[in-house]
């Protein structure tokens, strides 16, 4: 038996990074980690955005949630702090703004290959590569030549890649995440599903995500002895 966590986030969304981070930490340390099956699935913070937007993260944020210029600057100065406490180096003056649709798409794309690879996780090396390229290095996510990059960086074919990104097959799988998501009441992400049935919101400490994922395994996993007829004491008397 295998325990299925299904992570929701966002190309754009900076927490969403941090969070993948600190998860990724709990897991690694989780002893059970080997038989632990995770799916990246797509959530859009903005489906409307343009493919390219002509300004700058602090432009775009003002505009969208109406705040002052130096209210958005004092508010990614945090989250850059956040960043650093768990080793990422955002740079938010870099960052270009764009609909992250396509590299969703490709994130699907993706995940067929691992359906046919043993090996490590196509999807989760582009899922890693697709954040820190949008938060670090400000590559831009609406642009084909960078995501067929990263894609090909992280095992999937050049020629996948391409077709990938304008795949309505692909696009009607990012949809139906996006739908899921509704159907479960997120309204923001990161998201954690676990087994189906436990929510986590947000990007938590690392210690929460260690927590749950030990009360879930002991819930779903029971403790299992040999096997064979025993004496053995009950609320009805002790066998002999």
């Amino acid at each position: 038996m295998t325990l299925q966590i299904d992570i929701w986030s966002d190309i754009a969304c900076p927490w969403c990074l941090i969070g993948k981070r600190r998860f990724d930490r709990a897991l690694a340390a989780f002893p059970h980690r080997d038989r632990v099956s995770v799916t990246y699935r797509s959530y859009q913070l903005d489906p409307s955005l343009p493919g390219s937007w002509d300004g700058t993260e602090t432009e775009y944020l003002a505009r969208v949630k109406g705040l002052q210029p130096a209210q958005v600057r004092q508010m990614l100065g945090k989250v850059t702090s956040v960043a650093a406490g768990e080793g990422l180096q955002y740079d938010f003056d870099a960052l270009v703004v764009a609909n992250s649709g396509k590299a969703h798409r490709l994130l699907h794309a993706a995940r067929g290959a691992d359906e046919d690879d043993a090996g490590a996780s196509v999807a989760a090396r582009l899922k890693e590569a697709l954040l820190t390229g949008h938060f670090e290095r400000g590559l831009d996510i609406g642009d084909d030549d960078a995501l067929v990059a990263l894609a090909v960086d992280a095992g999937l074919p050049e020629e996948a890649a391409r077709a990938g990104l304008s795949d309505p097959a692909l696009d009607q799988a990012v949809q139906e995440d996006l739908a899921a998501a509704r159907g479960l009441g997120v309204r923001g992400v990161p998201f954690y599903v676990l087994d189906g049935r436990y929510g986590i919101s947000g990007a938590q400490p690392t210690e929460a995500f260690e927590q749950a994922l030990e009360q879930v395994w002991s819930e779903t996993h029971p403790l299992v002895g040999p096997g064979g007829d025993a004496p053995a004491c009950g609320p009805e008397g002790c066998g002999a």
